[in-house]
């Protein structure tokens, strides 16, 4: 009986698709005198709610001009709106605001596959110790993080004063490749007050002046010690997840007035490493190894604030005083 009952809730969702859906739209069009397009544009407000709306219906539309126009060279943006109204039969002269619409929505779309294909082309670069590139991002993120403290040498202990798990840190950046590298040295630089009390908390009760058993008792501070840099490139895995799989588009439609860039991703890991921070410190976990669980805890959370079309992540830190809300 649930079998039948799936299959006939498959048959109708099917039928309202590909028959009801479309039959709906052809009726609206001639009530209001405009497409499915200016209806969106005319009626929703700019921003993640008007742009993910453009995205689904051209995606879902039966026109190969309109379905392969979220994919298409941001320099054929212009060009490929021309095309669209003339598709549609609108005339640009009596309704200019909808190409200025279209354009924004557009410049978004593409923008974020872009982006993706950026943040792939860095998450798959290994770090090359022989890069004289890779060797000075490495140390200039060390020269963020510890001003006063010089490096005693390339291969040193020392990393792990920062968060590295050895002597030497490239080994730590095979699973994010220098994206996880990119981001921490933003942070670093860009936010370096908060960086550096993140990890100054971080080494507690490691590096605290009192022992575990007085820093228990004490109770003067719930910070668990974890590894700052490792940590930051788990959270710029978590950052690449969220943007891979969609969800990221409602923060960045709503704080990017065009596409979106890599800049704007370095913030969002900003904000996800700050705010990391504060929930590791109110989940007080008994040990490092609950890691896991609160991470997947701080996720869920994050997942839930972006399925909100109004959602932009407060940008309440240095690294993001650039970023514009719609």
């Amino acid at each position: 009986m649930k079998h039948f009952l799936r299959m006939l809730i498959q048959v109708c969702l099917y039928f309202y698709c590909n028959f009801l859906w479309r039959c709906l739209k052809f009726v609206m069009r001639k009530l209001t005198g405009r497409c499915e397009l200016q209806r969106i544009c005319y009626n929703t407000k700019p921003g993640a709610p008007r742009t993910m709306k453009i995205e689904t219906s051209l995606r879902d539309s039966k026109s190969k001009l309109l379905q392969t126009s979220v994919s298409v060279h941001p320099d054929a943006i212009e060009k490929t709106i021309e095309d669209i109204m003339e598709l549609k039969k609108i005339n640009p002269d009596i309704n200019p605001q909808l190409g200025i619409s279209l354009q924004a929505c557009l410049l978004q779309i593409v923008g974020y596959r872009n982006l993706i294909a950026d943040v792939e082309k860095l998450r798959r670069e290994p770090y090359d110790s022989d890069n004289p590139q890779h060797e000075e991002m490495l140390l200039k993120l060390w020269k963020f993080l510890k001003p006063n403290t010089p490096l005693e040498s390339r291969i040193s202990k020392q990393w792990c004063e920062i968060g590295f798990q050895g002597d030497d840190p490239k080994t730590d950046f095979r699973g994010m490749g220098l994206l996880g590298l990119y981001n921490l040295q933003y942070f670093a630089e860009r936010d370096a007050t908060a960086a550096q009390q993140v990890l100054s908390d971080s080494l507690h009760p490691k590096c605290s002046k009192f022992s575990k058993a007085e820093w228990e008792k004490k109770r003067m501070d719930k910070a668990i010690g974890y590894s700052f840099a490792i940590v930051g490139i788990n959270i710029t895995d978590l950052a690449y997840n969220l943007l891979v799989s969609g969800a990221l588009k409602t923060h960045f439609y709503n704080i990017a007035p065009e596409a979106p860039t890599l800049s704007h991703f370095q913030q969002t890991f900003c904000y996800l490493m700050h705010e990391f921070h504060k929930f590791w410190i109110d989940e007080d976990p008994m040990d490092i190894m609950e890691f896991n669980r609160v991470r997947e805890k701080f996720r869920k959370r994050i997942v839930k604030q972006l399925q909100n079309p109004d959602m932009a992540l407060c940008p309440h830190f240095a690294a993001s005083e650039g970023l514009i809300n719609m």
